[in-house]
């Protein structure tokens, strides 16, 4: 059996508008049905409201990136780094390119919640209409609107374009990268292929290494299925592989041919380097464990059924087994059809980005976060689009009707599952979404008998019982509000995390306390704060850790307070300091290069969103960087740079997994640090947080 779904033809010279836009892509094309572009404009409408309304609930959402974002509006220095402050100490511990249309964005319309996250959900918008537009070059335009919907309902998608990680952006180039290699596949085009590879190279920039993973399926399909001779493939690869260099290597570069006195510590490393950051803690690291510095996998949940667990099945797999049938079903019935066929091309593209990304995620023994499953949806639901569109074309033939009937009917009982986790949570849904998906199943499996407004109406209920489910868990997550470092999309289920929460009950074995810094060393076991207390837990600060039942933001994900109290956020999470506090740290800031310094980024940020001057981050987001030294730290406070350290925090790097040069840890450089200020200056506690004045020994302290 041969498809027989048409290309796109080529915009001719008469159809092109200003500067050589197609004017297809303002009036649809000359075959499209006349309900085709409004119904895409609708679907890019409703995108959009869905991932902006009320986005100003999330307040900072990952102060992290915030306070990086902040950071960027103030100094060009620090844009063009990632600093996590002004004043340039420390990167984030990602490549900065996500950062950068948010910055851009604070620089223009200031620094709050709506500039830092409507330019996320734009770019949700634009990736639902790349969706629509690859899935239409070779199929109906009800099958590119089917593939936006079904994306733009995907909960993890409504969670992460309505939040400031790097994700965004990097599942928006990597649509594009698709896009463009299914374009350069259609005519050997190297123009469109230099152009996926720009875009996958530039994906790097957002989240570094996670980009490369579609680049051997986009470059093998291009290699088999392109219509040109085979030697001009491979050096179309070639130039298509450059191009991904020069656009994911081009900061790499800039970055290593400053000098380290001239720049930021590159955070997330362990010797101040890009190429380590991108190869180890954000590269191999992620999939081995071995993350010099970094936490690893505490879940420890790595393997085939990670991608429908009790966390992760309500972020993404709503449509995954539907996908995964539909795949099969693509590549089966384009089995004979030419080398060059555009149909089987885009299901090898999709379908590849899928299983690899997928396997991957499901292996992984490193660091891994629920809502990195974002990078699914885009191939899940352009496959949901073309194989529906391929088996309706069919549908007269019993085979085709009958693996319609079987796709809709496992995604029905599949979403009941799914919706079964959150039994408390409108418990009416399950029972409705089968009950539609299994009566849309029998009704196609006799698709060929049907016709007019009865064939319709199946074709809507099949619909509507498959995307229910998705569309239910993305509305729970828009009216969520979400902060912290791991949020989580949908109503709280049964074995997984609640909605916008962090890690539930923290982790173990941390034994924060009075006055304490106590948490975790290198080896993952707990320590005890020295005699006489950490600087830090302040009487009258949140005090217990999560799990001694301390009140909100006594841990992770809460405001106030840190593993050992006295200060905003911890590990994962950012507080607000009181207006004792601000005022505090606020008061003579201009005068110092550091208005303060904290342990770890998130507690830093919280400080730092909070006064809007430069607060430095000891030791990076884990408080395990080596950044600064104690010497260097002794050298700014001689120096009269760091105003304030604020006690509490993250307990001096208390995570670490891994060492710095010379056998020491990031944590100890953290850990030395705030010993050597508790033992040398005087703590004063203010609102409730211990400050301590380092300008009062700025010219007779130093170690």
């Amino acid at each position: 059996m041969t498809t027989t779904l048409p290309a796109a033809p080529p915009a001719s010279r008469e159809e092109r508008g200003w500067g050589g836009l197609p004017r297809r892509l303002l009036r649809g094309r000359p075959d499209d049905p006349s309900w085709a572009r409004p119904a895409l404009l609708a679907l890019l409408v409703a995108t959009g409201v869905l991932y902006i309304w009320g986005l100003g609930a999330s307040g900072w959402a990952n102060a992290f990136y915030s306070a990086a974002v902040q950071a960027g509006a103030t100094s060009w220095k620090a844009f063009f780094f990632g600093s996590s402050d002004a004043a340039s100490a420390i990167t984030v511990d990602k490549t900065p390119g996500a950062l950068w249309p948010m910055a851009l964005a604070a620089r223009i319309f200031g620094v709050n919640s709506w500039s830092i996250l409507v330019p996320q959900a734009l770019m949700g918008v634009a990736t639902a209409g790349t969706l629509y537009a690859a899935v239409h070059r070779r199929f109906p335009a009800w099958a590119g609107l089917l593939a936006g919907a079904a994306f733009a309902l995907t909960p993890v998608a409504a969670l992460m374009f309505r939040f400031n990680n790097p994700d965004a952006l990097l599942v928006l180039l990597l649509t594009l990268g698709a896009y463009g290699t299914l374009r350069a596949q259609e005519s050997a085009s190297t123009r469109w292929l230099v152009f996926a590879a720009s875009c996958v190279g530039t994906g790097f920039l957002a989240k570094m290494l996670q980009a490369f993973l579609v680049v051997p399926v986009f470059a093998l399909v291009y290699l088999v299925a392109a219509p040109t001779p085979v030697r001009r493939r491979l050096w179309q690869l070639v130039l298509a592989g450059a191009a991904l260099v020069v656009s994911a290597g081009w900061w790499v570069a800039v970055v290593a041919l400053v000098p380290a006195s001239s720049r930021p510590y590159i955070g997330g490393s362990q010797h101040n380097s890009v190429l380590e950051l991108a190869l180890g803690y954000n590269g191999l690291g992620r999939l081995n464990g071995e993350e010099t510095g970094g936490l690893g996998n505490l879940n420890q949940d790595a393997g085939w059924g990670r991608m429908f667990g009790a966390t992760i099945g309500g972020q993404v797999s709503w449509l995954l087994p539907a996908a995964l049938i539909l795949l099969v079903m693509g590549l089966w019935v384009t089995r004979r059809s030419p080398r060059t066929d555009g149909v089987r091309a885009a299901f090898a593209v999709w379908g590849g980005w899928l299983l690899v990304t997928a396997v991957i995620f499901s292996w992984m023994q490193g660091i891994f976060h629920e809502y990195y499953t974002v990078a699914l949806a885009p191939a899940i639901a352009a496959l949901a689009g073309m194989g529906a569109a391929a088996l309706w074309e069919r549908r007269r033939l019993p085979e085709a009707a009958a693996v319609l009937s079987v796709t809709v009917a496992v995604t029905a009982i599949w979403a009941y599952v799914l919706l079964d986790r959150t039994p408390g949570w409108n418990s009416w849904l399950g029972p409705v979404v089968v009950a539609a998906g299994l009566v849309a199943a029998a009704g196609l499996a006799g698709a060929r008998l049907l016709k007019g407004p009865l064939l319709a109406l199946v074709a809507a209920l099949a619909v509507g019982a498959s995307l229910a489910g998705p569309a239910a868990y993305a509305l729970n997550t828009v009216n969520t509000a979400h902060t912290g470092a791991i949020v989580t999309a949908g109503p709280r289920t049964s074995g997984g995390f609640g909605p916008g929460r962090g890690m539930p009950g923290g982790f173990p074995g941390g034994r924060g306390g009075q006055g304490g810094f106590g948490g975790f060393n290198r080896n993952g076991q707990g320590f005890a704060p020295p005699q006489g207390g950490m600087p830090g837990g302040a009487q009258g600060g949140p005090q217990a850790g999560p799990q001694a039942g301390g009140r909100p933001g006594g841990g992770f994900g809460g405001r106030g307070g840190g593993f050992g109290g006295g200060g905003p956020g911890g590990l994962l999470n950012a507080g607000t300091p009181n207006a004792a506090v601000t005022a505090a740290l606020k008061k003579g800031a201009s005068s110092y290069t550091w208005a303060a310094a904290a342990v770890g980024s998130n507690t830093a940020a919280g400080y730092q969103l909070a006064i809007g001057a430069p607060v430095m981050a000891v030791g990076g987001f884990n408080g395990t960087d080596p950044a600064p030294t104690l010497a260097r730290f002794q050298q700014l406070v001689r120096q009269g740079k760091i105003h304030y350290f604020v006690g509490g925090g993250q307990g001096g790097g208390m995570m670490s997994r891994g060492g710095s040069s010379g056998g020491n840890s990031g944590s100890d450089d953290a850990q030395r640090i705030a010993q050597w200020v508790a033992a040398t200056f005087q703590a004063t506690t203010v609102g409730g947080t211990t400050l301590y004045d380092l300008s009062s020994g700025a010219d007779s302290h130093g170690g």
